[in-house]
């Protein structure tokens, strides 16, 4: 080779000129990553060989309906919430307007609380959530309704948050399932078992909340008189958080930090269920 061909030829090497010469496609990037083997992940997304993925948030692709029960404006429209609607096993109000501490606090406000912490914390896990309701001032909606809003997202799950009114002496929560009634109920009765127990332990574990002392085996109860689980076509539960007029109860029902950790609790449960 001459002195001039070798010139040119370094100087082609140095601008990465001389790709094409040699069967890369012209205009081909330089350095390492240029020439770097690829490797495919899972979900589709080439990258370098070992670059480090994204981590996957784990509840991406799963839809979860959450059902903050009552509302806060329901005393408000008795014409709207004592309409009677079809549950399959019986006639009931279209909604109630829920219980409440002694000193006030209402049982629609704690539950609408709880949902928001709640949506909020299965988002940043990457679950899509749906409400049943917007707000805590309006009335509704139906019993009927709420249960079609699970149906119509296809939802992997469904959880209906309330907190019970009963005796003051009588503390703890329980969680409440379906059982089949010859309904659109039937073929997830059994997942909706799973779902509860899976919820019932996170949240005594999360919460330190104990069980029932008046309803339920274990903080477990079945029911056929629900319209929110008779007419619900996926997995779905009612949580009975505790009782508001019972006095330890109630305490820890108006602590915001307490509401933060039974939100969390029942995150980690859907976590767990869905995995």
């Amino acid at each position: 080779m001459s002195r001039r061909s070798a010139v040119a030829a370094a100087v082609l090497a140095v601008t990465g000129l001389g790709a094409a010469a040699c069967g890369g496609a012209a205009g081909a990037g330089t350095g390492s990553d240029a020439t770097a083997p690829l490797e495919v992940s899972k979900d589709g997304t080439a990258r370098a060989a070992g670059d480090a993925a994204a981590p996957a948030k784990p509840l991406a692709g799963k839809v979860i309906v959450i059902d903050p029960g009552h509302n806060g404006g329901n005393y408000k429209h008795p014409e709207i919430i004592n309409k009677q609607v079809n549950v399959l096993t019986k006639w009931k109000a279209c909604d109630t307007t829920g219980t409440a501490t002694n000193d006030g606090y209402s049982e629609a406000a704690f539950n609408w609380d709880v949902s928001q912490r709640l949506a909020k914390l299965l988002r940043a896990k990457g679950a899509t959530v749906k409400l049943t309701r917007t707000n805590n001032t309006s009335a509704g909606p139906c019993i009927t309704k709420r249960a079609a809003i699970g149906n119509t997202a296809k939802a992997d799950a469904a959880i209906s948050i309330h907190a019970d009114g009963s005796a003051a002496g009588n503390h703890g929560f329980h969680v409440i399932m379906p059982k089949k009634i010859n309904g659109p109920v039937d073929p997830v009765v059994a997942d909706s078992r799973k779902l509860g127990i899976t919820i019932r332990d996170a949240v005594h574990t999360g919460t330190g909340m104990p069980y029932s002392t008046y309803i339920g085996s274990k903080a477990l109860d079945y029911r056929n008189d629900l319209g929110g689980l008779n007419l619900s076509s996926v997995p779905k539960i009612f949580l009975e958080s505790g009782n508001m007029r019972n006095a330890g109860d109630a305490a820890k029902f108006k602590s915001a930090a307490w509401r933060q950790k039974l939100a969390v609790a029942l995150a980690q449960g859907f976590q767990t269920y869905l995995k």
